[in-house]
């Protein structure tokens, strides 16, 4: 149900397995699809689910429970309750707010390492006589996974508890899993906040003065200058959620990575 599922299973599965993840225009949380969609999940032997509230109509589709796997479930004692409720569009997305549970569980990657293990199982009982290829291809995947969690982790020792600012309230197994201090607004890159959401900023920042602003892409230039009068740079941390036009979800990370290094001051 999302592109960081569809990545892991392509990695673990190699040309043992066919994976399905349909385009979609927009975030896959909030996608709502069509008969032909159901349909084609309906008919797959796995279904990987992300869990933690992600992607809500997969609860009110009929879709055969013994075909699902909630790649978060290891976890899930774990999952971070949110409050913000104001409901807002991602382009051409529906309504939608982020109150109940945070899912983009993904982006602590020791979780991500769970959820990939969980598909590394699954895929193990489907195929149990490429037991020992689809071990060796998580073992890949595993190494890439930890490296990068090693990166963010070094990182997150520079930036220490100097707040960062988050322009959508995504960032919470981030903030957990590498001790970060990010509270965020909900902004979205091609659109200007209005009066009411720079105030927003400004009180945050009064309290945790962040000179750091993550973004899920890249803001408009009109935006991000407007941070940068107000002391703040902008720095794309992007989820990852949907198939990206180039590369895959870990050259993705990467690059979030290597952006989010070059912003810390060098002390």
């Amino acid at each position: 149900v999302n592109y960081p599922l569809a990545c892991f299973a392509e990695r673990i599965g190699g040309e043992l397995i066919a994976v399905h993840f349909p385009e979609i225009n927009g975030d896959p949380a909030f996608w709502e699809p069509k008969a032909k969609d159901v349909r084609a999940f309906q008919g797959a032997d796995i279904l990987l689910l992300n869990g933690a509230t992600y992607a809500k109509w997969t609860t009110e589709t009929s879709l055969p429970e013994s075909k699902i796997v909630n790649t978060s479930a290891s976890f899930r004692d774990r999952f971070i309750e949110v409050n913000e409720n104001v409901a807002h569009q991602h382009g051409k997305d529906i309504d939608h707010s982020h109150a109940g549970t945070a899912f983009t569980t993904w982006l602590d990657l020791k979780q991500a390492e769970q959820q990939a293990t969980a598909i590394r199982d699954t895929l193990i009982k489907l195929l149990p006589n490429s037991e020992r290829a689809i071990k060796n291809n998580f073992d890949a995947l595993q190494r890439d996974l930890q490296a990068l969690d090693t990166e963010l982790m070094e990182i997150s020792g520079k930036i220490g508890k100097t707040p960062l600012a988050g322009s959508h309230p995504i960032y919470q197994y981030l903030a957990r899993g590498y001790d970060l201090q990010i509270r965020s607004v909900s902004w979205e890159p091609d659109k200007m906040p209005d009066a009411n959401g720079w105030a927003e900023l400004a009180a945050i920042r009064k309290e945790y003065p962040s000179k750091i602003m993550l973004w899920e892409a890249k803001p408009d230039k009109a935006i991000a200058r407007k941070l940068v009068e107000q002391g703040v740079s902008s720095v794309v941390f992007n989820p990852c959620g949907n198939r990206p036009d180039e590369g895959d979800w870990l050259s993705v990370i990467q690059a979030n990575i290597s952006r989010l290094s070059r912003a810390v001051p060098k002390k």
